[in-house]
């Protein structure tokens, strides 16, 4: 899997340069509906290796404050952390936990180019 090679990083705040696809939604903790931002390619700004396929974020201030249209390019920094994903049901004995990491806590977002 991709997201095995920011392994190596846990931990540490990166350079990423990503494309933005998409605006969506999802349900927070609290029921309520929170927006969210979906980039793809994502890549390590140092290396110009692939890091992830996609990441969703949060839409956040520093999202809204530029001008993000489909296609757009941006860069940001983020800090690079480990977390369980999986499906645990106890009660028949299914655990299909993994570890996998994430980019979370982006900022310094700024658009680099745009698509034509």
């Amino acid at each position: 899997m991709i997201r095995k090679r920011l392994a190596a990083a846990e931990g540490e705040r990166k350079k990423f340069h990503a494309k933005f696809s998409r605006l969506g939604k999802k349900v927070n903790y609290k029921g309520y509906s929170e927006d969210t931002i979906l980039l793809v390619e994502i890549k390590d700004v140092a290396t110009n290796a692939v890091v992830a396929g996609h990441v969703w974020f949060s839409f956040t201030k520093g999202f809204e404050n530029i001008k993000l249209t489909e296609g757009v390019e941006i860069e940001f920094e983020a800090r690079i952390k480990e977390y369980k994903k999986g499906y645990v049901n106890k009660k028949i004995g299914i655990n299909k936990r993994s570890i996998d990491y994430k980019l979370s806590h982006p900022t310094k977002i700024s658009i680099v180019a745009t698509e034509i």
